[in-house]
């Protein structure tokens, strides 16, 4: 495999430095699933020991992290997780069937993802102003025709959005976070239930059911991966800027978490879908709150705008090897970006935000990626070392495989922690499985014709 890092795909450019890349995950980590999902993470632990869920989250994170790091130094590529899946299990062969799968999931959870961000905007928006069912699909697919017009530029200025979006999304969590400080009640925020400590099958399915909702929070750690090829120095890059964006939020999260829980009692804040905002009105008045609900809505536009800038680049990356339709590898010949592919998620992100709620994109998001993308690079990190050895790798994970070990037993846990929504992860597999056959058969590919491997760009 062709390994050099220094030049970008073809028509790319490196144009994102270990600044923007902080920037770009972090907007995507923080997006608008903590605001949303902090009042179901209390209930279904059953007081603050919520908090626990967060950490537990954090921890997966950062196990999981190590999987990316090790993968995308050493394979720095736009569309990411998809050349890491062709060459960790071979591109003559299984490489092919599972970076295929990983296309045919992207084009249903990446929208599925920039769907959560837009309705959850629209769902925040209720508190400024009541919308109505058709008010609240109007919002949330305009949000995303206003994303794709943001990401419609060179990846330079792409990198400088960035930036800007990153300050708006940590000032409102530093404001949420000085302001539950100042305020903050310790009988409130840590008045436990007599059960909560009781360790029996019922505390940890409600653990289960809180991480669904906790690990959507942290996902995006990675998405300078799938940047590969328009990051500098990826190397380096690429390590730090998954780590520091997972301590950076883990620091926000616990802190913001714990501020909430300082102020609004939890078995009020349990019931609330405002609760970022109700806490602010509780501290300094309504006016505030709209105030912060606004900010709110800011952070849902980042992480919509770094989860589709991301997405868009697998589509592409999978066409340059000849693995997907060829429209999807056109590059605009001016702004130097995969513009076919952005348009169709966005596209499919449109139909999904008019169509769907909150709760069934979350959880097919989870469902859905969790056994081909999540589970998969861990088995293929390790796959990838017996293969090809570790000393060409740029970054190695500390006590391999330990953390890899540790990640597929955490996704694998969390798949059955998403109830009835699997049964459609895996028809998503299923499906796709038999649209690779269909193709293969076709073009004569693996296994039913050569099986030479996919150009390495």
């Amino acid at each position: 495999m062709a390994t050099n890092n220094k030049a970008a795909a073809p028509g790319l450019e490196r144009g994102l430095g270990l600044k923007e890349a902080v920037a770009l995950n972090m907007i995507e980590i923080v997006g608008i699933g903590p605001f949303v999902v902090s009042s179901l993470v209390i209930r279904a632990m059953g007081g603050p020991q919520a908090l626990i869920a967060w950490l537990a989250g954090a921890l997966l994170a950062t196990l999981d992290g190590f999987v990316w790091s090790e993968l995308g130094a050493a394979m720095p590529k736009a569309g990411g997780t998809y050349v890491f899946l062709r060459e960790a299990y071979g591109p003559a062969k299984w490489g092919r069937l599972m970076s295929f799968l990983f296309v045919w999931q992207t084009l249903v959870q990446a929208p599925l993802s920039i769907a959560s961000a837009s309705i959850g905007f629209a769902k925040y928006a209720g508190y400024l102003h009541p919308l109505s069912p058709l008010q609240a699909k109007a919002i949330s697919g305009s949000l995303v025709v206003f994303i794709a017009f943001l990401l419609y530029r060179r990846i330079t200025t792409i990198g400088k959005i960035s930036v800007l979006l990153w300050i708006g999304v940590v000032g409102t969590m530093v404001w949420l976070i000085w302001g539950g400080m100042r305020h903050f009640d310790a009988k409130i925020a840590f008045d436990f239930p007599p059960d909560a400590f009781h360790l029996s099958w019922i505390w940890f399915a409600g653990l289960g059911s809180a991480m669904v909702n906790t690990i959507y929070s942290y996902w995006g750690y990675y998405n300078i991966c799938h940047l590969g090829g328009e990051i500098k120095d990826p190397e380096r890059n690429i390590p730090r800027g998954i780590f520091l964006s997972i301590l950076g939020i883990t620091i926000l999260y616990l802190a913001m978490q714990t501020s909430i829980l300082g102020v609004v009692p939890w078995r009020e804040a349990q019931n609330s879908d405002f609760i970022a905002s109700l806490f602010v009105e509780r501290l300094y008045g309504y006016a505030a709150a709209r105030v912060v609900t606004g900010m709110i809505l800011w952070i849902a536009v980042a992480s919509a705008f770094s989860v589709l800038l991301g997405a868009s680049r697998v589509p592409y990356s999978a066409a340059l090897d000849g693995n997907f339709f060829r429209v999807f590898a056109r590059v605009h010949p001016k702004k130097h970006f995969p513009h076919i592919s952005l348009l169709f998620l966005a596209g499919l992100g449109i139909i999904f935000s008019i169509s769907l709620k909150l709760k069934q994109a979350i959880a097919g998001i989870l469902a859905m990626r969790l056994l081909v993308q999540f589970i998969g690079q861990a088995v293929g990190v390790m796959l990838l070392r017996r293969r090809r050895g570790a000393e060409r790798l740029p970054f190695k994970m500390w006590l391999y495989p330990l953390p890899a070990v540790l990640t597929m037993i955490g996704w694998a846990w969390l798949f059955w922690q998403t109830g009835a929504t699997r049964k459609w992860g895996l028809a998503e597999i299923a499906l796709g499985a038999l649209a690779f056959l269909i193709r293969a058969r076709e073009v004569r590919q693996w296994p039913f014709g050569n099986s030479h491997p996919a150009v390495d760009r």
